[in-house]
């Protein structure tokens, strides 16, 4: 059997939770003559404000609708975030790079991080502005409230921030790929001004790396092991993965877990070390 044409799952969902939603719902007086369960085609047209012959059709997979009008169809059937995204995605619409993330992520977030003590993480909003971290991540990377908030982005502290570049032995091909997977996920979000200050202070801090910015080459970010190499430590081997927090696909976790027993000791030594070793490192790589 075929799988359904997206427009023909989107009528299908759109009938779906017609026929669940009760008239008091939307302030419609019911019957008990009434056949149909849930709404009436009719009533949901007249509702969102469209016509009755085109709703049909949409249900039916035979139209398509612009995302206001689907938005307000939405409405009529009270669909819950998570739903109206599914039916605008359905219908090709996807978020735009205006969408915030929702309230409270970073919130939410921070306890799942400090849960891997001995691994740094961090999760970044589709800018990959950095919205919060553990410990481990501050011992190996910097205390991210040491650089002013406007450059605390994952692009800026790989390409002008000397730490990562000084302790990283796969810095650059870490640091390409990062601008590479920004590239192929931002897709409006290339547009929004926050972007536009990034490349901003990229070229003013790093103008030695123009032509990375300026390439069109795009990646996914992929597993790896890197070494990282503190000075006055064994060098400690960490594989990087990534995954995406459902309450926000366009969010973004890594975490960085020691491949070995020698590797945790080495990263517990090392966040064992007052932060201002960090920072002073830092300035010395300067």
């Amino acid at each position: 059997m075929p799988a359904p044409r997206a427009s023909q799952e989107l009528g299908a969902f759109l009938r779906a939770h017609r026929e669940l939603l009760k008239p008091a719902e939307v302030g419609l007086v019911g019957s008990a003559r009434r056949r149909t369960p849930g709404l009436r085609r009719e009533e949901v047209a007249s509702l969102s404000g469209v016509g009755l012959a085109w709703y049909t059709w949409l249900e039916q997979g035979r139209v398509t609708a612009s995302r206001q009008v689907l938005e307000a169809v939405g409405r009529t059937l009270r669909l819950d975030g998570a739903g109206l995204r599914h039916a605008l995605r359905l219908a090709g619409y996807h978020e735009s790079a205006e969408e915030r993330l929702p309230a409270g992520l970073a919130e939410a977030m921070q306890p799942v991080l400090d849960s891997w003590p001995g691994s740094p993480a961090v999760l970044l909003d589709r800018y990959f502005d950095l919205l919060c971290w553990n410990s481990a991540w501050s011992a190996l990377w910097g205390a991210p409230e040491a650089v002013p908030a406007e450059c605390r982005n994952l692009m800026w502290l790989m390409a002008a921030d000397p730490w990562p570049r000084a302790v990283l032995h796969e810095w650059e091909p870490l640091a390409m790929n990062i601008f590479q997977h920004f590239r192929a996920q931002a897709g409006p979000a290339l547009a929004h001004p926050r972007v536009g200050e990034v490349y901003r202070r990229l070229d003013q801090d790093a103008p030695q790396l123009a032509h990375w910015w300026a390439c069109h080459s795009v990646a996914d970010l992929t597993a790896r092991t890197l070494t990282a190499a503190p000075a006055g430590l064994d060098p400690i081997r960490l594989s990087l993965s990534s995954f995406r927090p459902v309450d926000d696909p366009s969010a973004l976790v890594l975490l960085f877990t020691p491949v070995a027993a020698q590797d945790r000791a080495a990263l517990r030594a090392l966040a064992d070390r007052p932060l201002r070793a960090v920072s002073d490192g830092r300035q010395q790589a300067s």
